[in-house]
């Protein structure tokens, strides 16, 4: 320690005190202050005049131009201390703007989304900020060259200050010039595609307005895409034509196929062991083909999917699926096998949109019961959104999601059933620190006949997402051996308030409540309890402490662990 804090102590031979309340001007003058070691008194005295000047200029960068500045050199009775100066500094009365002209002319003029760019600061009556001021035109800069305004300059650029009169007066004139446009994209051989696919990333048409966000989008969109290793896309404006810029685009294929494998665990299901394969592109067209497993104690599930992209590729496509999942959860046992087909669609308002119907046999026993089986063909359609400040960690957002399926005896299956299932989740941040997060789940099965619902359409609740200090699936209703059977109805809301006491770390308390029942009068379980939240760099980690509040329920203390985005 004592070989940390020497260099420290030598480094600080200079300091600066600014006079009255003045937090940025004290901030900004010790930055200015060059490092000063090593010397004597007599060296300090020969400093003075370099630490005036950088003073100065601290203080003049934010509008103070008359600061008085004294000082007092202190040597310490101790031979091997070094000398001290100390800068006392008056600010003065600071220089005010008193004028400020902001002319944009050309198209540019009337272009709104140029103008609402513009920083109100500084304006008329604020202390003069020189960085303010160099924001400003450098915002008038950027905007220009991000909405395609290649050839814009500044006819005036000038910054008048009177030290004595304390004024400043701004002008600032900028001829934007004629707005460039974006002419024809252009994919450079070698990528192996269909250029009919790659067209289909393109979201502006030949002529349009220049904006870098377009550009961009493009970059991004083929970048995310997942079929390329590289992507270079050059806009480049020294290359137009009459105001018109072409878009060349450099694509290097990625590796065809890749393999992943994962470990996890949660209370509800304990350790679980994921596996994927996925053939990123298979042809020209960009079809793709993957598999994926999980396995854990309750749960073994395998599945193949086919996946074709449509317009716009990004949120649009066809993909064909089969699977087989095996559940042996607290008193229910099933196999399911099922082939489907589902369309994404994105609409204009945001929301996707997911067309699906899927055939479904389903083996299943409850308790100690014979084994049932159910067939059903299931069409459905279900609508989602997901709003959120960031994909890893949110500070606020929500998702919305609802979907409507059914099966008819008349089609291919064994039972009338109309199924309904909702899910909302709302994050709000207060103040960067307090967090708010509440959930709702509701689910209904309408048929007349509840025995021929298989356990895949039946609700359950409990557990790490749903009512927690109970255990996984158990609440439901039960049959006369007091076996859980799944309800015909799912209602499950939860509120918590997370506060981060340190840097990735937040506290929690919650309580949520719901059941799975066979009536809407029917009681609801309550469980509450605090938390830990660590923002990890694989994702956010929980870890819960719970009580269930209703015996008669199976409540009781239970420790739940899980990892997950938020939303």
């Amino acid at each position: 320690m004592l070989f940390l804090v020497a260099p420290i102590c030598m480094a600080s031979q200079v300091s600066v005190e600014v006079e009255g309340d003045y937090p940025a001007l004290q901030e900004n003058a010790e930055a200015f202050i060059q490092g000063v070691e090593g010397r004597s008194a007599d060296g300090l005295r020969r400093y003075v005049s370099t630490a005036r000047e950088q003073i100065r200029n601290a203080l003049k960068a934010l509008g103070y131009y008359q600061p008085e500045i004294d000082w007092e050199i202190s040597q310490p009775d101790e031979d091997e201390t070094p000398a001290q100066l100390l800068m006392r500094v008056k600010p003065g009365e600071p220089v005010l703007v008193r004028s400020r002209t902001v002319t944009i002319k050309g198209p540019a003029a009337e272009d709104s989304e140029f103008n609402l760019n513009l920083p109100p600061r500084p304006a008329e009556g604020d202390v003069l900020n020189h960085g303010q001021y160099n924001a400003l035109r450098e915002t008038i800069r950027n905007t220009a060259s991000r909405l395609g305004y290649f050839d814009g300059q500044f006819e005036t650029r000038r910054l008048e200050v009177n030290p004595e009169a304390r004024t400043a007066d701004i002008t600032l004139i900028f001829a934007s010039g004629q707005r460039f446009r974006l002419g024809d994209v252009q994919f450079r051989d070698g990528h192996g595609f269909d250029n009919s696919l790659l067209e289909q990333f393109v979201t502006f048409e030949k002529g349009t307005e220049y904006h870098s966000d377009k550009v961009a989008k493009l970059s991004n969109d083929l970048s995310n895409s997942g079929y390329f290793a590289n992507v270079d896309v050059d806009a480049d404006p020294a290359t137009a034509n009459d105001g018109v810029i072409p878009v060349d685009v450099t694509l290097r294929t990625r590796d065809p196929r890749s393999v992943a494998a994962g470990v996890g665990f949660s209370t509800d299901v304990g350790p679980r062991l994921k596996g994927n394969w996925r053939e990123h592109w298979i042809n020209s067209m960009g079809h793709r083909r993957g598999a994926e497993t999980e396995l854990s104690q309750p749960r073994q599930n395998i599945s193949a999917w086919y996946e074709l992209p449509l317009d716009p590729p990004m949120t649009d496509s066809i993909r064909l699926s089969a699977g087989y999942q095996r559940e042996d959860i607290e008193d229910v046992e099933s196999e399911l096998y099922t082939l489907g087909q589902q369309w994404k669609h994105q609409l204009d308002s945001g929301w996707m949109q997911t067309a699906s119907i899927r055939l479904e046999e389903e083996r299943f026993r409850f308790g100690d019961g014979s084994e049932d089986r159910s067939r059903l063909l299931l069409p459905g359609i279900g609508y989602s959104r997901l709003e959120a400040n960031s994909a890893f960690d949110p500070s606020r957002g929500y998702r919305i999601s609802a979907e409507v399926t059914g099966a008819h005896r008349a089609v291919v299956s064994d039972a009338d059933i109309l199924h309904v299932f909702l899910l909302a989740k709302g994050l709000y941040t207060l103040a960067d620190d307090h967090r708010l997060l509440s959930r709702v789940r509701l689910g209904g099965v309408a048929t007349n006949r509840f025995e021929d619902v298989p356990p895949s359409l039946r609700f359950f609740a409990g557990g790490d997402q749903t009512v927690r200090g109970y255990g996984y699936e158990t609440l439901s209703p039960e049959d006369s051996e007091g076996v859980g059977v799944g309800g015909r109805y799912l209602m499950v809301g939860s509120v918590e308030y997370q506060y981060e006491f340190v840097d990735n770390w937040r506290a929690a308390v919650f309580v949520d409540k719901g059941n799975a029942v066979d009536n809407l009068s029917d009681s609801l379980a309550t469980g509450a309890g605090v938390g830990i939240r660590w923002i990890s760099p694989v994702g956010p980690i929980r870890f819960d402490i719970a009580k269930g509040l209703d015996p008669e329920f199976g409540g009781e203390w239970r420790v739940h662990f899980s990892m997950g985005p938020e939303l």
